[in-house]
């Protein structure tokens, strides 16, 4: 089976530039306190790079 990861959204985008904000969206986040589950690649590792000031990551 393959490595996933759980991302929750833990402070607000509001004020973010709009990439990272986009960034967000990309990663299937819709809302506060969200949390989606992603495949560990290093296309994703990317994302939560970008935006690790507005999200918490478990199973790393």
């Amino acid at each position: 089976m393959a490595a996933t990861l759980k991302i929750t959204q833990v402070r607000s985008a509001i004020g973010c530039p709009k990439d990272q904000k986009d960034t967000v969206r990309a990663l299937g986040i819709k809302r506060m306190h969200h949390t989606v589950e992603k495949p560990d690649n290093p296309a994703v590792r990317g994302m939560i790079t970008k935006v690790r000031h507005l999200v918490k990551v478990e199973g790393l």
